[in-house]
């Protein structure tokens, strides 16, 4: 095989039955000397891979959080419970919390946790401490009941906390996308890999010295010492004798590089995670979507490809609240324009009633108006304009 061996990540799904899968031993999960992709950290070394999983997780984790009870006219906003800040409840908050989460969705399909405390109410977890996917065993009984495994200790229900994408109909775990298209990330690693071995062992010659006499072997090497004592370390001209040819091998950069093979599987890992991930992170794809400006490439961002992520976040989140209580993403946040859009936005909110001058300036990181600068602004008198008029109340 040109580029060597992909192995395959391990089909754990495939071995759900009464005995639970072992996961890899540590000299797999430590060596990347080949593309081994049992575990999930292996992929990463495929730049495509780790840009769009930092991409989605990032993202997902910058976004703020809101509690809202409530529907319509009734919908009212909710202190955010203590634990929510970190759900973890080891310091790091709920931005590590929801990176931790993603990375292991994005990459393994699977999201589990180990329970440290529970509501004493409502019986909900209030502390997840977030497992690596490749170290949890999870399959079906015979009588098709969850049965977990962590560090070779087996995890009851209430112990282990579990929540999947990717389902499979029949079986406990998600599908993990690295491990069902392990062999475009393997190709493409392992087309980095040789074009770095082609330039580190020297994978071909750089040039033949021919001669038409026979010569053996002690000949050929003596030919071949005094050649390159005579070229090393100078720029002087070499002569050689009658029947005595010198060829240079050349080879185009990108060729040696495997650039196309490389920006091919880039973009079809970009794919993997998502439509329109490659085209955001600049990769070719051969299709006919452009982006006029920043605001166009994160609205798209968030359409095609991190609004599905975020849905599932807000459902994970919203099973941890009382009843009636649910967790919103504020997507806003994300979409972030220039400064004259924003501010004609405000103006149209603010004069159909859809926000509060102080709701605006909040946005903006402003403190609200004072009484005298209301009573000031109301004297104002409106400017007249067609779409941009300015008045506020």
């Amino acid at each position: 095989m040109l580029f060597g061996t992909v192995r395959r990540a391990a089909p754990i799904e495939r071995r759900e039955s009464s005995d639970p899968p072992i996961p890899p031993n540590s000299a797999l999960t430590t060596s990347y000397a080949r593309v081994d992709l049992n575990r999930a950290e292996a992929s990463l070394q495929k730049v495509a891979v780790w840009s769009s999983v930092t991409l989605l997780a990032g993202t997902a984790s910058m976004l703020p959080i809101d509690v809202f009870s409530g529907e319509g006219a009734g919908k009212r906003e909710q202190p955010k419970p203590r634990w929510l800040l970190d759900p973890a409840g080891d310091g790091n908050g709920l931005e590590d919390w929801t990176w931790q989460l993603m990375y292991s969705w994005l990459l393994r399909g699977n999201g589990f946790g180990l329970v440290g405390a529970r509501d004493p109410r409502m019986g909900t977890p209030t502390q997840i401490v977030l497992q690596h996917p490749d170290e949890v065993a999870a399959w079906k009984d015979q009588d098709g009941k969850p049965r977990y495994r962590i560090g070779g200790k087996e995890a009851t229900t209430d112990e282990l906390w579990h929540r999947r994408v990717y389902p499979v109909p029949g079986r406990l775990r998600g599908l993990s996308p690295i491990e069902h298209h392990a062999l475009t990330v393997g190709v493409g690693i392992a087309a980095l890999r040789f074009g770095a071995q082609w330039f580190e062992e020297g994978a071909h010659p750089t040039g033949i010295l021919t001669s038409d006499k026979n010569l053996d072997q002690a000949q050929a090497t003596t030919a071949k010492q005094r050649f390159l004592a005579a070229i090393r370390g100078r720029r002087e001209p070499v002569v050689m004798g009658a029947g005595w040819q010198y060829k240079a091998i050349q080879i185009a950069p990108g060729e040696s590089q495997f650039l196309e093979t490389n920006n091919f599987t880039s973009a079809e890992c970009c794919r993997i995670f998502g439509p329109g991930i490659a085209e955001i992170l600049g990769y070719e794809s051969g299709g006919s979507m452009t982006y006029s400006n920043v605001e166009s490439r994160s609205l798209h961002l968030l359409i095609y490809a991190l609004d599905p992520w975020l849905t599932r976040l807000e459902r994970v989140l919203t099973e941890l609240l009382p009843p009636g209580e649910y967790v919103k993403v504020n997507r806003g946040a994300l979409l972030r324009t220039d400064l004259l859009t924003r501010y004609r936005a405000y103006q149209i909110a603010i004069r159909n009633h859809f926000q509060t001058p102080d709701e605006s300036r909040e946005l903006e990181d402003r403190p609200p108006l004072t009484k005298e600068q209301t009573d000031q602004l109301a004297a104002l008198p409106s400017v007249g304009g067609s779409g941009t008029d300015t008045q506020e109340k």
